[in-house]
């Protein structure tokens, strides 16, 4: 359910064809982007979503995406009484998928850094955390 949105994202949402039938819908991964207000931050912050949108067209899963975006802002309180705001900033990537099966590679990204072994020790520490709070 869309919540919260403005009058033009109102427009476009109920411009989406919801009509649709499943076999006409092609799936599409699409990367949304919040930057992240918080009082006293240092550096900038920004929440990236990566999210699976159904759509007849390109335009159409763009458009749904954006207004998921809207939709999705907040701002709330934090119990130290500081302000926490998620801005929708934009869609940043959309990825049309070829089908859905069992391991079927949704994303990719490459990321450089100059420290290799920290970088694959924090992999390795998340691997252990998924693990431990499954097991929970």
């Amino acid at each position: 359910m869309v919540r919260n949105l403005n009058k033009l994202s109102v427009v476009a949402f109920n411009s989406i064809d919801h009509n649709s039938t499943r076999n006409d819908m092609k799936w599409f991964v699409a990367k949304i982007i919040f930057k992240i207000y918080s009082e006293g931050a240092r550096a900038s912050q920004f929440d990236e979503h990566l999210r699976l949108i159904a759509a007849s067209n390109f335009d159409e899963a763009f458009l749904k995406a954006r207004v998921l975006g809207v939709s999705e802002e907040e701002t709330l309180l934090t119990d130290r009484n500081k302000t926490l705001k998620w801005e929708f900033i934009n869609v940043a990537e959309l990825i049309p998928l070829s089908e859905l099966k069992d391991g079927s590679e949704i994303y990719s990204s490459i990321h450089e850094t100059s420290e290799g072994n920290s970088y694959i020790h924090h992999v390795h520490q998340r691997a252990v955390l998924m693990q431990t709070n499954n097991e929970l």
